[in-house]
């Protein structure tokens, strides 16, 4: 099944309106949507790679601008719409530690945490709540996105087909590792913060 999942998702990744649709993953990941844009970034690089550099533009700008979605959750909505993102991902006491950081180390918090497995999306929700600098907020965002995205980009471009053929060969193990970074980093958000 998984075999087949990853052949659906790569024939998906050729199609005319991938790029669309993975803005608008991009866009929904970093304010409430679950699923990372990775998922879709790296089988379409790897279908295409001549337009590598183009999605991951449009990766990090939907991303940036979803961030700011987020952000304007954290700021204006935190009490009701961002309350229910933080208890709906079991994050509460992990993020009340992440707002207080927020005063002394908030812009190291955006470029480090942009990089991580751990969810984007409170990271642009613990910035609005704090009401980090905005302006300091999307540098930070434009410059951690972009690094993540690009540098994902710039390695399936170079070394697409060796890639390729290793995600093909152990899809099992890269599924499960990817799937263990994900959990892994909504835990540490959770339990070391």
């Amino acid at each position: 099944m998984l075999r087949r999942l990853y052949d659906w998702v790569i024939a998906l990744a050729g199609h005319r309106h991938a790029i669309p649709a993975m803005g608008v993953v991009a866009f929904l990941e970093s304010s409430f949507f679950p699923i990372p844009p990775d998922v879709m970034l790296v089988p379409m690089v790897l279908a295409n790679r001549r337009k590598a550099f183009l999605i991951a533009t449009v990766c990090t700008v939907c991303s940036v601008l979803g961030g700011l979605l987020g952000y304007a959750i954290g700021y204006y909505f935190f009490e009701t719409a961002g309350a229910w993102v933080v208890k709906t991902y079991g994050l509460q006491d992990g993020l009340a530690k992440f707002r207080a950081g927020f005063d002394q180390y908030g812009v190291w918090i955006i470029l480090i945490k942009g990089l991580t497995p751990i969810p984007y999306k409170l990271v642009t929700i613990a910035s609005g709540a704090a009401h980090f600098d905005l302006f300091t907020f999307v540098w930070a965002s434009i410059l951690t996105r972009g690094v993540r995205f690009f540098a994902v980009a710039a390695l399936l471009w170079k070394f697409g087909e060796p890639i390729r053929g290793f995600l093909e060969k152990h899809l099992t193990l890269v599924t499960w590792v990817f799937l263990i970074a994900l959990i892994g980093g909504f835990a540490a958000f959770r339990y070391l913060l």
